[in-house]
């Protein structure tokens, strides 16, 4: 038997993720009035705003920009020392973009590219939220009160990117910050077409999904996640009375095995708001692996995989 590679556990978790819209006043709108996050900070072109789960300032930035899509995926390394290990280590790579001071509520970051092309930043020193009054829970192991505004989403669940190629960037943030894989897609020629990476026990928060519109650096979507089944429900019923379309679901999907659904922000991105999955406590957990047949019988309950799925993501890609 041959050894097991010793994990890196320098990343902590996702932390937040810039999201670029042309429609910047609508899609704030969305965001804080349809989904029920709060504002908590603006600078230049951009707003900053959070669920109220988090323990940090926020966990998404919104940025007005030409056209939609992402502007960088954020995680927070375990401590300052892993910090410096994980910038090291993407710097011999050759995909480093170096060091900044940093951006409102964190430190010192650093910024890289995955094989794709999507931005990446990693930092540590983090300033907690401190909940104004009219937001002060009553539980003090919570950083705000639940506010039942909107959907209400607790925070960022998971970020999903696609690629032209799905194994370079899957394999670099195994190699480079220690994610594993969970579970993923292989094709009947042996690609792999999709990757969902973990860094801690939730199952999933970056997915790799192959692009088929053959182009790299796009966004398919960025996923929030609410308490329970019913909750997705509730959002289901919000959305409609804001007129906002709905993609797909509610429903169950196999790989993960969340509840989902999803939409689009007035800025073309497409959102999806979720709850359930599993947890990851085995430390040799072997990724779980789907074929082209499987996926073909579509999502848990035999829901169909929408066509859109494979092909809309942003910035959109004209015919």
């Amino acid at each position: 038997m041959s050894a097991m590679k010793e994990p890196v556990r320098d990343i902590a978790h996702l932390a937040h993720v810039e999201l670029l819209t042309p429609r910047a006043d609508e899609s704030l709108r969305f965001f804080r009035d349809v989904l029920g996050m709060e504002e908590v900070a603006r600078q230049e072109q951009s707003v900053y705003l959070r669920g109220w789960g988090q323990y940090e300032q926020y966990c998404l930035k919104l940025t007005e920009s030409e056209k939609a899509g992402i502007g960088h995926t954020a995680y927070r390394a375990s401590s300052p020392k892993a910090l410096e290990r994980r910038a090291a280590a993407i710097e011999k790579s050759g995909f480093g973009l170096g060091w900044t001071d940093g951006d409102q509520g964190h430190g010192k970051t650093y910024e890289f590219l995955d094989p794709d092309g999507h931005k990446f930043e990693i930092y540590y020193e983090s300033e907690k939220y401190q909940a104004p009054s009219r937001l002060r829970p009553a539980l003090k192991n919570q950083p705000q009160k639940y506010t039942a505004q909107g959907v209400s989403v607790r925070q960022l669940d998971h970020v999903n990117l696609f690629a032209q190629k799905v194994e370079p960037s899957s394999q670099f943030l195994q190699d480079n910050l220690g994610l594993r894989v969970s579970e993923q897609i292989a094709l009947d020629n042996g690609t792999i077409a999709g990757s969902w990476l973990y860094s801690g026990q939730k199952a999933y928060e970056m997915v790799y999904t192959v692009d088929a519109k053959n182009v790299r650096g796009r966004l398919h979507h960025i996923a929030f996640c609410v308490d329970s089944r019913e909750d997705v429900m509730r959002a289901a019923d919000i959305l409609i009375e804001h007129d906002l379309d709905i993609e797909g679901g509610p429903a169950k999907h196999a790989i993960q095995q969340t509840i989902f659904l999803y939409t689009f922000e007035p800025g073309g991105n497409r959102i999806e708001i979720c709850s359930g999955g599993y947890l990851i406590f085995a430390p040799d957990w072997e990724p779980i692996t789907w074929t082209q047949a499987e996926r073909a019988k579509g999502q848990a309950w035999k829901t169909p995989t929408i066509a859109s799925f494979h092909t809309y993501g942003t910035p959109v890609v004209d015919e």
